[in-house]
Formats: C-alpha cells, sequence, structure tokens
C-alpha cells in the first residue's frame, strides 16, 4: 500500500496491515517526525517551535509513481510480503508524524533491509519539494549529502 496524504496516520493500523497469519516472522518499521530545523540553535521552549512550519509539495500521480518504483525494487531484491509506505504532504510542526514505512517479510534480516534501502530511496529519490519556515525566513530544502551517501550503498 502506497498513500500521499495530508492526514495524520496511525501506527498501530498501519502496523495491523503488514501482518499475513502464519506467515510473518518479522516487522519493521520506520516512522519519521518533523523536527526542528536549526540543528545548530538549540530549542529549548515549545515556544520557539510554535512558529516553525514544514511545508511538502508533490505532483499528484507522479509521486505516486515513484514511491510504487521504489516499493517493486525494495520487492525485487527481498522475499517480502507486505510493504506499507505512507508519506504526508502539506504544511506540518514539530513533532508531526511525516512518513512510515513497514515492511514484513518471513524473516528479520529481510525485514531491516528493504525498510533501511526505501528510506534511503525516500530520502534522495522522491519527488517531493520541501519547505522549512522558521519566523517570517522561508527557504527550500536542498538535497542532502548524507542522504547521496547512504543511497551509495545499494548500488
Amino acid at each position: 500500500m502506497i498513500k500521499v496524504q495530508e492526514d495524520d496516520f496511525s501506527v498501530d493500523a498501519l502496523y495491523q496491515q503488514l501482518l499475513k497469519k502464519n506467515k510473518t516472522g518479522a516487522v519493521a518499521m520506520f516512522v519519521g517526525l518533523v523536527r526542528q530545523f536549526a540543528e545548530d540553535t538549540p530549542s529549548t521552549s515549545k515556544n520557539q517551535n510554535e512558529d516553525c512550519a514544514f511545508e511538502l509539495e508533490h505532483y499528484p500521480g507522479m509521486t505516486e509513481r515513484n514511491l510504487q518504483t521504489i516499493v517493486d525494487e525494495a520487492n525485487a531484491r527481498w522475499p517480502l510480503l507486505e510493504v506499507v509506505v505512507v508519506h504526508r504532504v502539506g504544511r506540518l510542526s514539530i513533532d508531526d508524524q511525516i512518513v512510515f514505512v513497514g515492511v514484513s517479510a518471513g524473516h528479520r534480516a529481510e525485514a531491516f533491509s528493504a525498510c533501511d534501502f526505501i528510506m534511503d530511496y525516500l530520502k534522495s529519490r522522491a519527488a517531493f519539494w520541501k519547505k522549512e519556515t522558521q519566523g517570517s525566513e522561508s527557504k527550500w530544502v536542498e538535497a542532502n549529502t548524507k542522504d547521496e551517501k547512504s543511497l551509495e550503498r545499494w548500488s
């Protein structure tokens, strides 16, 4: 299942979708949250976060096809039972859930590897555009060198 949506999601409900009776031996899940943007500025109060927002834009249809390609590649690499990817778009605040990736497989190694693989590809190849707003200042987020390096290990 792949969803791109504005609404929040229930981790428990998504977990339940990953279970295949008498087949599932492992489930690996990742939940990403919106964090404070200015990592070099310590955040000491909730008020400091209230004027922060994170916006995600996408092209409907294109984004879902892009995510399906990533999931198809994971299924080609590992024997997976189920994959669930939910990515939120729109305006989000600090601590909001932004992404869920869940993978079920017969064994833990496949589940962990596939979940990690999907997240690496989401961070660097998925068709999302991110804008951070803090107070009156906004900026579009550029590609992260660290994410690109992480992606190289799957080549």
